[in-house]
């Protein structure tokens, strides 16, 4: 029996190449090569999803908005914009036990009672989801369900029952009986993925796929696969804790970086209306170190809780270490407070956290972290009921951020009486309940928690 021939396969872009290379020569990503099957071409497989058409101006085209179907679960309606759209795809991510199936067929059990749902299983048997439903206490009895993971057999269900709602657990799992690849491999998941992508898209039905991960957290197979679908969104938390965070980072029909909390209870996973209590620690007394910040995330302003800890080292080099904050920030932070305010920690251990377990990635966050550092290195506490938000440019300047106004009623509205904020985002008429002190200078901000 002759060797089968093999190649070369870029999990970035999808380049082929004969042999190993440390860089990939199409799009010079590092070590993203991985040995595959060569697969026979057999001829045109695909054609056009969109209708064709003649050649027509912008202006002509009609413009409207796509219905959506609520998935009853508030937070997941919320990040994926408003519902699911009809034919849309979206892929959802996150580490193994995090919850994906689990809320998968909590949303099924409920569209079940209304639509035309399947969820197609390849990782458990029928039994298993029978239990999981019975352990959630959900009414799964209009719920279809298929255990396969062949393609060919999954596409020809889907075909005849035309779903309007469709889950596939997981895309890692099904396979193509045109390639000779084994489940799971480069070739095989973007095959299976433009084809049940196709179909989404030709019969009008909501796909949605569960997509493994790697160990650094990114979507296992070719980067390909998100560029595919319409929306990807990932779970976020520590299986260790009860908070499930479900954030898009693609959303053809919604906003991104939307964010949806849950906890993780017996009967499944929970959605949390008002999550800025999440991540607010509730101290009896004032402590040093502790600063609420206003966070944005896509269309939802939180209160999250930074901690600082500022110690006297006891190595050559002391420690900078930042966790759910930008790390690299955090050098910059002490170097600006040092040049322009006066205070230096270079002979301090710097520990800052956002509680909680969220991960803040915007730059307001500068001006909570640093007066933070500052409250721990003088031992101080912040005055009470305070919330702040800016960022800090190397000059010492505070710069504004978007929707100050927003950030501010959010912190009225949970009863806090203090802010510090960009001079920029002052609000033009005072909002009732909350004193704002706007500044331009980190000198400023540090003078007023003196």
């Amino acid at each position: 029996m002759a060797k089968a021939k093999t190649i070369h396969t870029c999990t970035e872009c999808g380049g082929q190449t004969l042999k190993w290379q440390g860089q990939c020569p199409h799009c010079t990503a590092w070590n993203t090569l991985v040995e595959t099957i060569a697969e026979k071409s057999s001829g045109s497989r695909y054609q056009s999803v969109a209708e064709a058409s003649k050649l027509q101006k912008l202006a002509d085209v009609e413009a409207r908005e796509e219905p959506r179907r609520p998935t009853g679960i508030d937070e997941l309606d919320r990040v994926l914009g408003g519902g699911l759209v009809t034919g849309a795809v979206v892929l959802i991510g996150g580490d193994p036990g995090i919850g994906k199936s689990t809320l998968l067929l909590q949303a099924l059990a409920i569209l079940g009672a209304s639509c035309n749902a399947i969820y197609v299983s390849g990782e458990e048997s029928a039994q298993q989801i029978a239990l999981r439903a019975r352990r959630l206490a959900v009414d799964a009895s209009a719920l279809n369900l298929l255990a396969e993971i062949q393609l060919e057999k999954v596409l020809s269900v889907l075909t005849a029952q035309k779903p309007d709602v469709a889950v596939i657990d997981s895309i890692q799992t099904v396979y193509s009986e045109a390639l000779q690849s084994a489940p799971g491999s480069v070739a095989q998941v973007r095959e299976c993925a433009a084809q049940l992508t196709r179909f989404a898209k030709s019969s009008g039905t909501s796909l949605l796929l569960v997509g493994h991960v790697t160990k650094e957290g990114a979507l296992a197979g070719p980067r390909v696969l998100e560029h595919m679908v319409d929306a990807v969104l990932y779970f976020e938390g520590d299986t260790h804790s009860s908070f499930r965070l479900v954030r898009a980072v693609k959303n053809r029909f919604g906003a991104v970086n939307e964010l949806g909390v849950f906890a993780m209870t017996e009967r499944g996973l929970r959605g949390i209306s008002n999550p800025s209590a999440l991540f607010l620690s509730h101290h009896e007394t004032q402590v040093a170190g502790s600063c609420v910040m206003v966070t944005q995330e896509g269309s939802r302003p939180l209160l999250v809780e930074v901690q600082a800890l500022v110690d006297e080292a006891h190595a050559p080099n002391p420690r900078r270490l930042s966790v759910g904050l930008e790390p690299n920030r955090l050098a910059m932070l002490l170097a600006v407070l040092h040049r322009h305010a006066g205070i230096a920690a270079f002979d301090q251990d710097v520990f800052v956290n956002a509680v909680g377990g969220v991960k803040i990635d915007e730059p307001a966050a500068d001006l909570p972290v640093l007066l933070a550092i500052v409250s721990s290195l003088r031992n101080r506490p912040l005055p009470e009921k305070l919330v702040a938000f800016g960022e800090i440019g190397l000059a010492g300047e505070v710069r504004p951020v978007q929707r100050g106004q927003e950030r501010l009623r959010e912190a009225a509205k949970l009863g806090f009486k203090l802010a510090i904020i960009p001079k920029a985002n002052a609000p033009r008429t005072a909002i009732e309940g909350i004193e704002v002190v706007s500044v331009e200078r980190v000198e400023e901000a540090v003078a007023r928690v003196r």
